[in-house]
């Protein structure tokens, strides 16, 4: 049922955003007179289509992508036939240079505006809740296996980062710090300041899948939140609101603890120390082979919540999506620098499904669709070939030198760069069968 639910949730956000993106370009065609033989969502075999007009509007069997089909213009479908021919006033190719160019710009502007919309929604509604550098530092960090690698330990205190200040926990592990150059924190340990080196190619390391989310997290006091139906500790009768102060007598103050104590009896019976209502109980409850019980902690640590006004959040949601693009542009840069692999970096189909997840939560559904939305506009810019950036390319050279290149040119550009994006799907597609294999 997850496996159903990743894939319902992918086919559905990227069906929004092909379909408006693909939408931009038939508006921008038609407001300039052209003539748009089709609107697919997904590619073929078609399973469905209606003819309205001109245009016929179809549904495709692989969900993962979707065309128009511009009279006069070179594209995916590579039908070059009425290219022989005097060109029709209705053709793409017939048009001013501006004109096509916003055509091809249409589809991207869609993705920016979608994206940053999505990003304004969610902040308008949420707001931000956030972990203070103060309220981080009432007991440290936890340090995974990662951090201590470069020298960070469990109980330091992160006073900067890069030599800055900061204010929300959040920046302390974002993309100023693992996707720069040369980043640094700088911690307080047993009264002294240390600075301590993040390696250039620590994000490669942070993006195998059993590291994600146990890098630096704050030591926190815990109680028990909501409890998991059927699971072990709905089972031994725990309760939302339970302490638990110990594991098999070991004393169990901080989250951290707790799980390193259910680690080391995974698949055995513990016995928990719990206070509830001003009392003290002991309670046994089974451990999953994966080291957990069934219940979401509830945070010791307070929260700083903030709401803002809608144009508050126009400009928090805008920041939010257009950093989207330029952690996504760092990320590229470490690339081809060589600092990280691309096979670990880059995510095909099943990685984008596996980050919705096996639970369908609207919220970071929304949120997974406005990223998507504005990588997926980043992506079409680059001046590829067959993508909307190697049309837009093109079409500048034209404007600028006065000269348009020949159809035949257009036509092998085409092929090229459909062999470039048909590598790299089959590189995504196979790079994640690997990791979800091996």
């Amino acid at each position: 049922m997850e496996i159903l639910i990743m894939a319902g949730q992918l086919i559905l956000g990227l069906s929004i955003l092909v379909g408006l993106h693909e939408l931009g370009h038939l508006l921008t065609a038609k407001m300039f007179g052209m003539r748009v033989e089709k609107y697919f969502i997904g590619f073929p075999p078609k399973i469905w289509s209606i003819q309205r007009g001109e245009t016929e509007y179809g549904i495709g069997a692989i969900p993962l992508g979707g065309f128009v089909k511009i009279s006069g213009m070179i594209d995916e479908s590579l039908d070059t036939k009425a290219m022989d021919q005097e060109p029709e006033p209705w053709e793409f190719r017939a048009k001013p240079a501006w004109q096509r160019l916003i055509v091809m710009l249409g589809g991207i502007i869609v993705n920016v505006v979608v994206g940053i919309i999505i990003f304004i929604a969610l902040a308008y509604q949420n707001g931000d809740s956030y972990l203070s550098k103060e309220e981080v530092n009432r007991y440290g960090i936890v340090a995974g296996p990662l951090a201590k690698e470069i020298g960070l330990r469990t109980g330091d205190k992160i006073v900067a980062y890069n030599g800055q200040d900061f204010t929300n926990f959040d920046m302390a592990v974002g993309s100023e710090v693992l996707l720069g150059n040369n980043s640094y924190y700088t911690v307080e340990r047993n009264g002294q300041r240390i600075d301590v080196d993040v390696p250039n190619g620590l994000i490669e390391k942070l993006s195998e899948p059993e590291q994600r989310g146990t890098f630096i997290r704050p030591i926190e006091p815990f109680t028990i939140g909501e409890i998991v139906p059927t699971t072990p500790a709905d089972k031994a009768g725990l309760q939302a609101g339970d302490r638990i102060v110990a594991v098999n007598g070991q004393p169990t103050q901080y989250f951290h603890e707790f799980q390193d104590a259910l680690e080391a009896l995974k698949g055995k019976t513990a016995t928990l120390g719990i206070q509830r209502d001003g009392g003290n109980l002991t309670i046994p409850v089974e451990v999953t082979e994966e080291g957990t019980i069934g219940f979401q902690a509830k945070s010791g640590l307070n929260f700083t919540v903030v709401k803002y006004s809608f144009p508050e959040a126009v400009v928090a949601g805008t920041n939010e999506a257009f950093g989207v693009v330029y952690n996504n542009i760092k990320g590229f840069g470490k690339i081809f620098r060589g600092e990280v692999s691309a096979s670990k970096a880059l995510n095909g189909p099943i990685g984008i499904a596996r980050m919705f997840g096996g639970v369908w939560d609207w919220g970071r559904f929304w949120f997974l669709t406005g990223l998507l939305s504005m990588i997926l506009a980043f992506m079409n810019a680059l001046p590829i070939p067959a993508l909307d950036g190697g049309h837009s390319v093109i079409l500048l050279y034209e404007m600028i030198s006065g000269r348009k290149p020949s159809d035949a040119f257009l036509e092998n550009a085409q092929k090229v760069g459909m062999v470039l994006l048909l590598g790299i799907m089959a590189f995504a597609i196979f790079n994640d069968v690997w990791k979800a294999v091996f």
